[in-house]
């Protein structure tokens, strides 16, 4: 089965469809029994995907988790209220105090605070690595450390990690391996498939596809999958039956949603690159982004999320950029279908580890489904009141 088929008939069997197109939507907190025995069954069954209470999913739920593990190649699919929450709950299904993880310095911002502000008081100690560090990750392991965390690309600054790699060392040391695939959505990149052993999404961004509904996933392998799926039950978490549903119908049209939003965002990346105001791409699918090579090797494709670093700024000429604006709204997201438009200019406390030499501000773009035409015309817009306020 080709993967734009999977999308469309991953968790669609008929015990969840009872006779049409989509699963049923089926809210439920208490399940009711018939009988002593079916509610002894249903106990026993608890950890399948079996009616035993709302927490542990409904048939919407199981068809989602279903079409997710498809995607993703695994033993089974966790779902949490948003993509930070997948995040913070995967790693504390697998840590104790004493414990010690690595985390690439370029994970999205609420993961690090994660680990600086919650695990450290759990007794959890965090090293931050580089994010192209190669084989030198090797001098960072620990007798107690346990899960090495991977981001490709990386938040804002795009870096493509050398996951294949990464993943081999960190098996020679027992380690468990997870990612923030929400970039490579599952379409595009399979952790699984290279020895991760967990995947994470906010699937708030492109499985979702329409800003309105806040959602994390983790699929795990086989391996790990019981321990991650108990232990989310345990710390409660869940997420309603209606944004199941809307993560379903979202992911139907994932792929054609994103061939799009790759192909205007190559567009708008090849004039960018050739603009005088700016510095280099942070464009996985070009060669002026770090791991570049590594994206070309294990990526299927690019989407509509990129940066670019212009050469020099001032805060006058970054808020004349941004309050101008017409398409591009300002917002902390993406992967929805509308363009999205956010401006970094120092990284002293996003980046601990790593050197971040450049002058002027980094500018984020989620190019959306909006006519291309109108996209140029309002970036090109704003970089010229950039330049008049310089």
């Amino acid at each position: 089965m080709k993967q734009n088929t999977q999308l469309i008939t991953g968790g669609r069997k008929k015990d969840y469809t009872q006779g049409v197109v989509n699963p049923v939507l089926q809210r439920a907190s208490t399940v009711v029994f018939d009988s002593v025995a079916q509610m002894k069954e249903a106990t026993q069954k608890r950890a399948e995907q079996t009616l035993f209470y709302g927490r542990r999913g409904t048939k919407t739920h199981f068809a989602l988790q279903d079409a997710l593990a498809e995607l993703e190649l695994g033993a089974g699919c966790a779902l949490y209220p948003s993509g930070a929450a997948a995040i913070s709950n995967a790693i504390l299904s697998f840590v104790k105090s004493g414990d010690h993880i690595l985390m690439v310095d370029t994970a999205y911002e609420p993961t690090r605070d994660f680990c600086d502000k919650i695990l450290v008081n759990l007794g959890v100690e965090t090293t931050y690595y580089d994010p192209m560090i190669g084989d030198d990750i090797a001098t960072l392991i620990e007798p107690n450390t346990v899960l090495l965390f991977l981001e490709a690309p990386g938040s804002i600054t795009m870096e493509v990690q050398d996951v294949p790699r990464l993943t081999q060392i960190a098996k020679q040391h027992d380690l468990i391996v997870m990612i923030d695939n929400t970039y490579g959505n599952g379409l595009q990149f399979k952790p699984l498939q290279h020895g991760v052993d967990i995947s994470i999404q906010a699937a708030t961004k492109y499985i979702v596809g329409h800003s309105d509904v806040m959602m994390g996933i983790a699929v795990a392998n086989d391996a790990h999958w019981p321990q991650l799926r108990e232990n989310s039950y345990l710390m409660g978490q869940c997420v309603s039956p209606d944004d199941a549903y809307s993560a379903l119908r979202g992911l139907r049209t994932m792929a054609v949603r994103l061939a799009q939003h790759e192909k205007s965002a190559m567009v708008l990346a090849n004039l960018l690159e050739q603009h005088p105001l700016v510095d280099h791409l942070r464009h996985p699918a070009f060669s002026s982004c770090p791991g570049h090579e590594h994206f070309m090797r294990d990526f299927n494709g690019s989407n509509g999320l990129f940066s670019f670093v212009l050469k020099d700024g001032n805060q006058a000429a970054i808020t004349a950029l941004l309050d101008g604006m017409k398409y591009f709204k300002m917002g902390y997201s993406w992967g929805g279908f509308e363009s999205l438009i956010t401006v970094t200019s120092s990284f002293k406390r996003l980046r601990t580890v790593t050197d971040w030499p450049y002058h002027g501000p980094l500018i984020r773009v989620h190019v959306g489904l909006e006519d291309i035409d109108d996209l140029i015309e309002d970036l090109m817009a704003g970089l010229a009141r950039f330049q008049a306020h310089l």
